[in-house]
């Protein structure tokens, strides 16, 4: 049996986290209209928003869609300022007891987790594999289509009913999973907070079927992007007909045809925003040419501060030092 979320509906939906959700949601919103709105009668919002929550009568409310270019378009769903401050008090009292279910080597919206983290662990397995690169080292790189988009709901809730017992707590999800769909209850929207914990607790299932049932160890996910690092390119070839079976009848999702790869190291994998070699690794030239795009709009210290942090993770020498004219 797996281990049991020991949090109650009543700790989640309470004043107290509610308002400390509110302080975690406001970070960097104080100036935007509705969240100015929502907080020029807070409390009243607050008491009447836990008053639905205790009374079961809670309804989320529809979203305002609009695209983003980061760096291939997005359609992006924003939620209500109340509903927004819900995916909050849900994701401060779910996350800390997840967090400790998922596998070490997933990256993706994790604390102490990210990108880098990330490109530092494939570098540190292709190390091993390789036996500091005196043999050939291989890489699956595999990424699934339309990875949000294609979340079927019953499954994510056959899933969080395994850790959570308590009825009103899986109605509440439901009601957050439900506000949304591409297709007949399919689908979550990009821009909500509880999207990244629920694909992290979906894609577990899958995490959990790599590491014990084919037995990779050298296996790095993030969000819908993972890798597998060995030095036997007919087993890894062996085991893409079972990821891909894996994936379409136990979570109803589907590899990109077009982004199913094994490449040797030497070779170059392009993985998290990092062209990885053997010995080095290098910006791959579309983060190149999006980076260029954006300092010519906006050269301002903090950009470049920003943008020579990101450079320190890899071989940039001569990028930073143009940076620095």
């Amino acid at each position: 049996m797996k281990k049991q979320f020991d949090k109650t509906f009543e700790e989640i939906i309470s004043v107290e986290n509610l308002l400390a959700a509110w302080q975690e949601f406001i970070r960097g919103k104080r100036k935007r209209r509705d969240v100015q709105e929502f907080s020029l009668r807070l409390i009243d919002n607050i008491f009447a928003l836990h008053n639905d929550l205790v009374s079961l009568t809670y309804r989320h409310g529809g979203y305002q869609a609009f695209n983003i270019s980061d760096p291939k378009p997005r359609n992006i769903h924003k939620a209500g300022v109340r509903d927004r401050l819900i995916h909050h008090a849900i994701y401060r009292q779910l996350y800390p007891f997840f967090d400790k279910v998922f596998i070490a080597d997933s990256f993706s919206c994790r604390l102490k987790k990210g990108t880098h983290r990330a490109i530092n662990r494939f570098r540190l397995f292709a190390n091993g594999v390789s036996k500091n690169h005196t043999r050939t080292c291989w890489v699956l790189q595999c990424d699934i289509r339309k990875f949000f988009a294609s979340i079927d709901h019953e499954t994510l809730l056959v899933i969080l009913r395994q850790y959570i017992t308590d009825k009103n707590i899986l109605q509440l999800l439901e009601e957050v999973i439900s506000s949304f769909e591409t297709r007949a209850e399919v689908g979550l929207p990009l821009g909500n907070l509880t999207s990244q914990l629920l694909v992290n607790i979906y894609m577990n299932e899958f995490d959990r079927f790599v590491k014990h049932k084919l037995k990779a160890e050298h296996y790095i996910r993030y969000a819908d992007d993972f890798v597998i690092i060995s030095d036997n390119w007919q087993w890894l070839k062996d085991l893409i007909p079972l990821i891909d079976n894996f994936l379409k009848n136990k979570l109803k999702l589907t590899l990109h045809p077009d982004k199913v790869s094994i490449k040797t190291i030497t070779s170059g994998v392009d993985f998290l925003g990092w062209v990885q070699f053997s010995d080095h690794r290098v910006l791959r030239t579309n983060t190149k040419r999006r980076m260029f795009k954006r300092l010519s709009v906006n050269r301002s210290p903090q950009t470049v501060q920003s943008y020579l942090g990101l450079l320190a993770h890899g071989n940039t020498y001569k990028l930073r030092k143009y940076l620095l004219r």
